[in-house]
């Protein structure tokens, strides 16, 4: 009889306890949702750049192939293979025994042609000479100084000399050779420098410039790179490979380059400017790639086109200004419009590190 009575006791009270609960004001509860909190970068720009890598072939800086101007007997040979001559410098004889004889004739003939005209012209005065031969002696001195120096020339043309500083080459030719304009007698080369050429496909002709710097290797492995600058760029493209040529100096003071020598040639070419930002800030949808942009503390999706990668850097085409912000860590929890507090780091320094490089970034924070 009792645990009958205790159950509706037990029930009235519950009942009483429903009630009060149901009966009692709600509060609204007040929109405290937080700010989302990523990782951002600064957004800047670069040039897009290419490598363009090419085979090319060096010449020296002035190079030569010396021939004699007259037909002759070879007398003297005055240099070794590989020397280095100065301009000027005498390095073949021919037999110029006739020539000299011409020379020495045509010296007299002038000073015979002098005295002659100089006594004419001392008695023009007093009318002795008739001014006809006057100006026939005038002429054959200027005649008789001609022959003087044709002779000179023809006497000079009897040695080869260096035209520049340079090494000679080897030569065919010994003494007691007959030797022609048609011969060659050695190569001369200056080779403080030396000009490499090298073909660049078309598509650079705009972006190719001169001033730019080239990577140079051979192909020896004991041979340290070098670099070159580019100092010409041909007028023409060639129709058959669609590529023009472009020629780079390289310094070669030490001498160890030689002309004729074939180098790997690389040069990075830069195009035109677009915005940067570290790989782990572009995401893919369904309508392509895009970035969170970070516009008056707000999250706004922002389409983008990829241009190039950079070992974890990107660069992209799109509505971004330098010095904007991009979300880098945190793109997950990322919705348009939504408040976003973040920290910038400048990621897109880092290389191949989606984290980005402590030492070398500059950080800051920022609220919304």
């Amino acid at each position: 009889m009792q645990r009958t009575k205790t159950l509706p006791i037990f029930s009235a009270l519950a009942a009483v306890t429903l009630g009060a609960c149901s009966e009692a004001p709600e509060t609204s509860r007040p929109d405290t949702r937080a700010a989302v909190k990523v990782i951002a970068e600064p957004v800047r720009f670069e040039r897009a750049g290419t490598r363009v890598e090419a085979v090319g072939t060096s010449q020296a800086v002035l190079s030569a192939e010396l021939h004699a101007a007259a037909s002759g007997e070879v007398i003297a040979i005055r240099f070794e293979p590989g020397q280095f001559v100065r301009q000027g410098d005498v390095l073949v004889e021919l037999d110029g025994r006739e020539e000299q004889l011409a020379v020495n004739l045509a010296r007299v003939k002038l000073e015979d042609a002098e005295r002659l005209y100089q006594r004419y012209l001392r008695s023009a005065d007093s009318g002795a000479v008739l001014p006809t031969t006057l100006d026939t002696a005038k002429s054959a001195v200027e005649t008789a100084r001609l022959e003087l120096e044709q002779a000179k020339i023809e006497l000079a043309d009897r040695t080869i000399e260096a035209v520049f500083d340079g090494h000679v080459g080897v030569s065919e030719v010994d003494p007691g050779d007959r030797v022609g304009p048609e011969t060659m007698i050695t190569t001369l080369d200056d080779r403080s420098s030396l000009l490499v050429n090298f073909e660049v496909p078309e598509a650079y002709i705009g972006e190719f410039r001169v001033g730019e710097t080239v990577r140079l290797e051979t192909w020896s492995k004991s041979m340290p790179p070098f670099e070159g600058e580019v100092v010409d760029i041909g007028s023409r493209i060639d129709p058959r490979n669609r590529t023009f040529v472009a020629r780079a100096r390289v310094d070669n003071t030490d001498d160890f380059l030689r002309p004729g020598m074939s180098f790997r040639v690389t040069a990075d070419v830069e195009g035109e400017r677009y915005a940067v930002v570290a790989e782990t800030a572009v995401l893919w949808g369904a309508d392509g790639a895009y970035v969170w942009a970070l516009v008056d503390g707000k999250a706004r999706r922002t389409p983008v086109s990829v241009v190039q990668r950079r070992e974890g850097r990107v660069l992209i085409d799109g509505s971004l200004d330098a010095g904007g912000i991009v979300v880098v860590e945190g793109t997950q929890r990322m919705r348009d419009g939504i408040d976003v507090e973040f920290d910038a780091k400048r990621y897109a320094d880092a290389q191949n590190d989606a984290r980005g490089a402590a030492g070398g970034s500059t950080q800051y924070s920022e609220s919304s």
